[in-house]
């Protein structure tokens, strides 16, 4: 039991959670690469990516894991997010900290779900048992430079209006 659910139960809540966060993110990147206006995306965004992180470290292990580590630091990054766009309101260099920041953050949620991809799936698995396989390495470089890429070009292209 966890959160009085079982765990098969608390598991799917976590990966609806996971999967809302990353669509979301996707959206918000996408609005950024437009120089559109974040409105409520931004915070379902960062809400489910928080909450994300969170659920992950209910589950039952037996000492520090990986992914605890991973989720420590996106909850470290989801905290610069948070306070570049609700406390600094995007000016100055917090705006480029809130690009780095939701664009890590979401590259943090879909480099997790890769993870858990080859882990859980059993044809991915017999490619890459270990997840130190060539297979597992090409999947995780490839997301890695096409969310290099998006940060980039949404640095250049967010400029959303100052607010206060």
């Amino acid at each position: 039991m966890v959160l009085g659910m079982s765990l098969e139960t608390f598991t799917f809540l976590h990966v609806v959670i996971s999967m809302v966060g990353i669509m979301t993110g996707l959206i918000v990147v996408a609005v950024m690469l437009q120089n559109g206006a974040l409105a409520g995306w931004n915070g379902f965004f960062l809400t489910t990516t928080i909450l994300t992180s969170v659920t992950g470290f209910f589950f039952p292990a037996k000492g520090l894991l990986p992914s605890h580590i991973v989720g420590i630091i996106s909850l470290v990054v989801l905290a610069v997010a948070l306070f570049a766009y609700y406390g600094r309101h995007l000016m100055g260099p917090w705006r480029a900290a809130y690009v780095v920041a939701a664009v890590m953050a979401l590259w943090l949620n879909v480099f997790v779900g890769i993870v858990q991809t080859f882990g859980k799936f059993a044809y991915l698995h017999n490619l890459a048992p270990t997840g130190s396989e060539p297979p597992f390495a090409v999947a995780q470089g490839l997301v890695l430079i096409l969310f290099v890429v998006a940060g980039f070009l949404a640095l250049r292209r967010f400029h959303p209006p100052l607010r206060t």
